[in-house]
């Protein structure tokens, strides 16, 4: 077991060749003056080059891209590795650890991107996790699931028309892949505003480990990193191509109740298919929401109480054969 390095900042040349290392990195300091220590695994190798980056719990309560980097680093060969693969096992430390999705003040890291230098506490976060660790990638897959009272299907975010990240969404081979362009205070976005081809892999639920989808996140990643020259290529096991989507969008509730959503995830819906009922707490039929045309559903509410505006299902376009972005 190597020696846990603690540092302030990736400095990939201070990383030993033909080795994984394991290190601690200090973002920012808590209400005590202790560090806020961020872990990173890197596997160096003796060849030059890209980096190769996999951040996981961004959100403190998407914990299965943890296993996922956990089996990609257990079967890596250092000496078979060009460049620098660089995992953030836990972006989010202080969220992971309160099993919570947001930041020690309430606001979602995810949507704070690229955070300020003297900003308040997740600004500065946000920022110095860009800062100090993501503007050192050449490439970047972000790990996520979905929240508290959701569930996910194995998904990717991804601009598809750009030509790097639209091949790295396709080698992930995911069931869906969402053309989401990165244009929101994402990780995913931050980075590719730095010049960074990046994509989000949504691997399935929250809050717990799902060996299928880890088994087949790690394989995705593999062959990715493989793209790029940075592990070397391998066989791998045939897979139904994945479902494309051109865009999506969720439907909420117009009322508060009890809220009961039917199709699973990845199911296709046709158009003024019911997608959901809602009851009252005595159990009067309060209503049925309809698909408002043909979908796929990528994720979906699982949460029984639905307050007014609650999220019931997440619907995506399905693109037409030939389609591009």
């Amino acid at each position: 077991m190597s020696k846990i390095m603690e540092i302030e900042a990736l400095d990939i040349e201070s990383f030993p060749k033909g080795m994984i290392s394991r290190a601690k990195i200090t973002i920012v300091r808590d209400g005590m003056g202790a560090p806020v220590q961020v872990p990173l695994l890197v596997a160096r190798g003796n060849k030059p080059g890209p980096v190769f980056g996999i951040t996981a719990a961004l959100h403190g309560n998407e914990i299965n891209g943890i296993p996922v980097i956990h089996r990609i680093f257990q079967r890596l060969d250092p000496a078979q590795i060009r460049g620098t693969i660089v995992a953030v096992v836990v972006v989010n430390v202080p969220a992971y650890l309160r099993h919570e999705r947001v930041y020690i003040d309430g606001r979602d890291l995810n949507r704070t991107m690229p955070g300020k230098p003297a900003g308040n506490v997740s600004e500065v976060y946000a920022h110095r996790i860009l800062d100090r660790v993501v503007r050192h990638f050449n490439y970047l897959v972000d790990l996520h699931t979905a929240s508290f009272g959701r569930v996910n299907s194995l998904y990717v975010r991804a601009d598809i028309g750009h030509e790097e990240t639209g091949r790295m969404a396709r080698l992930l081979r995911p069931q869906i892949i969402l053309h989401n362009p990165p244009n929101d205070a994402t990780l995913r976005g931050a980075a590719a505003g730095m010049g960074i081809p990046a994509v989000t892999l949504e691997i399935g639920d929250p809050q717990r480990f799902q060996p299928e989808f880890i088994k087949r996140s790690r394989a995705g990643i593999r062959g990715v990193m493989a793209e790029f020259g940075v592990v070397p290529r391998r066989a791998v096991e045939p897979r139904e191509s994945p479902i494309v989507c051109k865009s999506s969008k969720w439907m909420f509730t117009e009322a508060g109740g009890v809220l009961e959503v039917y199709p699973k995830v990845t199911e296709r819906v046709d158009a003024g298919e019911r997608i959901a009922r809602l009851t009252n707490i005595f159990g009067d039929h309060r209503g049925d929401y309809l698909a408002p045309h043909d979908a796929v559903v990528i994720g979906k509410s699982v949460n029984p109480t639905g307050h007014t505006g609650a999220r019931i299902a997440h619907l995506g376009l399905e693109a037409e054969e030939g389609w591009a972005p």
